[in-house]
């Protein structure tokens, strides 16, 4: 395919979410889909939702505008039942904005989105074990449900770091970013792949004109919601293309809304409160708890994605030592830092705790 298209639908994504923007605000005033602040907001006025509308309506514009001409036929059936599911997801999120639905019922919106592209023929076929052989999944109802769980975790990880303006759309572009680079290092590049996420990132980025801080307009769930859905699949077509890339590559690519997803879990199951239960013990709430502003800490947690998309694309050269140093660090880094700014508990920090016993026993033998 001429690389051009890749820059004619990137610019044609971002000039859609410049021009949709605005009259999705004026949309959201006219149907009531604002939110308003409350003890977990770090806004202090109504602002517009619906926002997400526009990123979708621009993916989905270009998509149909680029198609054409890109000659593309590898995993183009994909890339439809993307937009199909995606506008499930996109049309669950807007409801959501307007009506606050309950959690089943998103939870059901997103189960039917992601049998969606399943049945388009999307799925997690091949599992790459660092250090050993390909593991390849004949069963249907393993690769399934596997597939379907992958999606609706993303999914929501991507709804639970939208708490400050510019983070969902800015790591979500990070996140897409990662994908595309990884799909032109390997040796047949595809080519739906970086079409997909050049897109992507284009109606991510168009959007955040509007939405950095300090932000004009909010994306809420139905961009939220879509962004995540969209990573998913964009993460499941990368990785199958990489015959040694090793399982943890698409969990490092996504590595901010995943670790934040689990931190959140584990910090609320110590708590004794239910998981489903929202809190402001997020990272980016923790960092604002440091002293960092909105801009700052959105920039710093720019700065963690990036550093985790670096290592997911170095995990891909066929070097296990990198693969086992680059593990090791990450996940030290990921302990320390969460147990430094308070993530998981204000008081359990064990890892800092051994780390300073260490540190004074080195010094008393000096």
């Amino acid at each position: 395919m001429n690389g051009w298209i890749y820059v004619i639908g990137f610019a044609a994504a971002c000039v859609l979410a410049i021009i949709l923007t605005p009259i999705m605000k004026k949309l959201a005033f006219w149907v009531g889909a604002v939110s308003v602040p409350n003890h977990r907001s770090v806004h202090t006025k109504p602002m517009p939702l619906l926002g997400g509308l526009a990123i979708f309506f621009a993916f989905v514009g270009s998509y149909f505008v680029v198609m054409p001409a890109a000659d593309v036929t590898d995993k183009d059936h994909i890339g439809l039942g993307l937009i199909l599911g995606g506008s499930t997801i996109a049309l669950v999120g807007a409801l959501d904005d307007r009506l606050n639905l309950s959690p089943k019922l998103k939870l059901l919106g997103q189960l039917i989105a992601a049998i969606v592209v399943v049945s388009f023929g999307l799925e997690i076929d091949v599992v790459n074990i660092p250090f050993g052989d390909s593991i390849s999944i004949e069963q249907n109802w393993i690769s399934y449900p596997l597939t379907i769980i992958w999606i609706i975790a993303i999914t929501n990880a991507i709804n639970l770091i939208d708490g400050l303006d510019g983070l969902s759309a800015g790591v979500s572009s990070i996140a897409a970013g990662t994908i595309l680079v990884m799909a032109l290092m390997m040796a047949n590049p595809n080519a739906m792949v970086i079409l997909l996420c050049a897109i992507l990132i284009g109606s991510s980025l168009g959007f955040l004109i509007f939405n950095f801080h300090p932000a004009k307009i909010f994306m809420g769930d139905s961009g939220s919601l879509f962004l995540g859905f969209a990573l998913s699949i964009l993460s499941i077509m990368g990785y199958k293309q990489a015959t040694i890339v090793s399982f943890l590559v698409p969990i490092l690519v996504l590595g901010v809304p995943i670790s934040d997803t689990l931190l959140a879990i584990v910090r609320r199951k110590l708590n004794k409160k239910p998981i489903s239960v929202a809190d402001k013990g997020h990272l980016h709430h923790c960092l604002m708890d440091l002293g960092f502003g909105m801009r700052k800490t959105v920039l710093i947690i720019y700065g963690i994605a990036i550093v985790f998309g670096a290592c997911a694309v170095l995990m891909t050269q066929d070097q296990s030592w990198v693969t086992i140093v680059i593990t090791v660090i990450v996940l030290l880094l990921l302990e320390v830092g969460a147990e430094a700014i308070g993530i998981i508990s204000k008081t359990r920090k064990p890892v800092l705790q051994f780390l300073t016993r260490l540190r004074d026993a080195i010094a008393a033998n000096r």
